[in-house]
């Protein structure tokens, strides 16, 4: 980098080398916190006035995440790392920053950055400036651009300067490069939706209800945060707040998105329960329910847990009401991957070759931005697979889909192992290896770490109904149903497979047409098999015409690829026969059973 410019006399002269000085980056920091492009709610402006002049004051190794949680968010000083409120709006910043040199402050004299692991901010020139000054002293080779830009005119001290200013310049970006590269292995978790939860208000008297209050509050600190999807404010910050707390305050104290509230009321042996989410940019309620209960009949350890499990699904799984606040309503903050986990479950309710492959690419380039993330691995391992089971997008060239999936899946597991998503899609990158066991082992671990997870419910009921226990796999599916009534069409039509499989045609016929995934080809042979064997067969010819327009080489391989997908020899038989009555060109019944039945069943199941 050339770092000297031409006087009239010829002589070369070399830009400043000093680091900015107080006064400027104090200048700088003005002209960032009254420019219009740097939000003035929340505590941005405080939080970089604190840490730039505690740098500036030779403080910046004080610079940690409770210094910072004390000093500008006002944190007792029992504050804990379980308590996000740090790390959460350094992020926040550090992306209002990035967006502010891009935007506002391209031609600022100075650039204050926060670097990644840690809150001491950098100062430096701004390059684009210093090409600015440069460019005008060339052009008016009689002016001094500024003050400390120009040092006196003795060349052999502007030789030795330059020298200097080279290799400062040279180890700077040096190091910055190196850091940077360093730091690309340890980025930090991606913004996702917040939730605060606010401790339930006491309506009742005495202390049974005190008691109450407290114990559902921490059933809900356990419950919630279960969910990966979404970022919980920890138990301090709970505590922290009063169960009064207005919306505004914690949208300006936290930068929460989201307020959990609610009260309790004994009376008697009467429980009363009220919970409500709100939307803290403007105080909306966005959902609110009473749950009822009787301490006769069961103990109040019993009801906190129940009254906490419902709350936590219905807020929190990924059909719940903040992802569909979400995606009716995005927020200004740019959350970039949590869009792509929106997509993720956008596409496994339609299930089309289209939606596949927008989910795919977004997580993909998530995983680039944030390698650590478990739940962007563990979507995008489901993603793969379905590139062989659904023949969705497959890539040339690449790994086996089922190697990308079954890598992806294992990096989720091992950047975070009690991951619910990430179990979830090591279970299904197993199951389709053929490792049966396995899979259901895994299952029932994810099971235990999140019983009221309805995405995670319905595929292990699938899975296991596959194998063939239809009927446990029904009552998985059950509950996923009952918890989460208005999710992904698959629950209705894997659940309407069960009924077929345990012969209450009925029930398989109206659940198979609450499902409606059109754009799925195996749901038009799912309804294909289950219209014919309630007699629909005009029903069951439509569905079975449309599966051969969009999947004709599946029925041509029908045995193998049922095979493949688990379905026990006697189920497969029987499956085949059904779409042998539909009218779909699969081979005679003799044929199957000799292909089936001469071979043992898979892993003993």
């Amino acid at each position: 980098m050339d770092t000297s410019v031409t006087d009239a006399s010829g002589d070369a002269e070399p830009l400043p080398c000093p680091s900015p000085g107080p006064d400027e980056i104090r200048a700088q920091l003005a002209r960032i916190i009254s420019s219009p492009e740097f939000p003035k709610a929340g505590r941005g402006a405080a939080f970089l006035t604190f840490v730039v002049e505690e740098a500036l004051s030779g403080r910046a190794q004080r610079l940690k995440g409770y210094t910072v949680a004390v000093e500008v968010f006002k944190r007792s000083d029992g504050f804990t790392q379980d308590d996000p409120v740090v790390r959460i709006e350094a992020g926040r910043l550090r992306r209002t920053l990035e967006r502010y040199y891009l935007v506002a402050g391209q031609r600022d004299p100075i650039k204050i950055d926060i670097p990644k692991g840690g809150y001491a901010p950098s100062f430096a020139w701004n390059d684009a400036a210093i090409t600015d000054r440069k460019e005008a002293a060339v052009e008016n080779p009689g002016k001094r651009p500024g003050q400390g830009w120009l040092r006196p005119r003795l060349p052999i001290l502007a030789g030795l300067v330059g020298v200097v200013c080279t290799a400062a310049l040279t180890y700077w970006a040096t190091d910055r490069f190196v850091a940077g590269a360093r730091q690309s292995n340890v980025t930090e978790a991606p913004d996702e939706p917040t939730l605060v939860i606010a401790p339930f208000a006491n309506l009742g008297d005495g202390p049974q209800a005190e008691l109450y209050t407290v114990g559902l509050t921490e059933e809900l600190l356990t419950a919630l945060p279960r969910f990966k999807e979404i970022r919980v404010f920890g138990r301090e910050t709970s505590k922290s707040l009063p169960p009064e707390v207005q919306a505004s305050e914690v949208r300006g104290g936290l930068g929460a998105r989201y307020l959990l509230a609610g009260g309790v009321r004994v009376s008697g042996p009467r429980v009363r329960v009220t919970a409500r989410l709100v939307d803290t940019s403007d105080g909306a309620i966005l959902w609110s329910q009473n749950y009822d209960d009787d301490l006769t009949t069961r103990e109040l350890f019993t009801i906190q847990s129940d009254v906490a499990s419902k709350v936590a699904t219905a807020v929190a799984q990924p059909y719940g009401i903040i992802a569909q606040a979400v995606t009716a309503n995005p927020p200004p903050d740019d959350l970039g991957v949590y869009d792509c986990t929106l997509r993720f479950y956008a596409y496994r309710a339609e299930l089309s070759p289209e939606t596949h492959l927008t989910a795919r690419a977004c997580l993909e380039s998530a995983v680039a931005r944030y390698p650590t993330y478990a739940t962007a691995w563990a979507m995008l391992s489901i993603a793969y697979l379905d590139e062989d089971r659904f023949r969705y997008n497959l890539k040339p060239g690449q790994p086996a889909p089922m190697e990308r999936a079954l890598s992806a899946a294992r990096r989720a597991i091992d950047i975070e192992p009690r991951n619910t998503r990430a179990l979830q899609s090591l279970m299904i990158a197993l199951f389709f290896n053929q490792q049966l066991t396995e899979a259901l082992e895994v299952g029932d671990e994810a099971l235990a770490t999140n019983p009221n997870d309805t995405e995670l419910l319905a595929e292990f009921g699938t899975r296991v109904a596959m194998c063939g226990q239809w009927r446990r796999g029904a009552d998985l599916l059950d509950r996923a149903l009952a918890l989460n009534p208005g999710g992904a069409g698959y629950y209705n039509g894997t659940r309407a497979l069960a009924a077929y499989m345990l012969n209450d045609h009925e029930k398989a016929v109206s659940l198979i047409r609450k499902a409606d995934l059109q754009k799925f080809p195996l749901f038009h042979a799912v309804a294909a098999a289950i219209y014919a064997e309630a007699g629909l067969i005009d029903d069951a010819k439509r569905e079975g015409e449309v599966f051969m327009k969009m999947r004709p080489e599946y029925i041509r391989d029908v045995i193998e690829e049922n095979r493949k997908r688990n379905i026990q020899p006697k189920d497969n038989i029987r499956m085949i026969a059904s779409l042998r009555k539909a009218g779909l060109p699969v081979p005679g019944a003799v044929d199957v059973e000799a292909r089936l039945l001469a071979s043992p069943a898979s892993n003993g199941f």
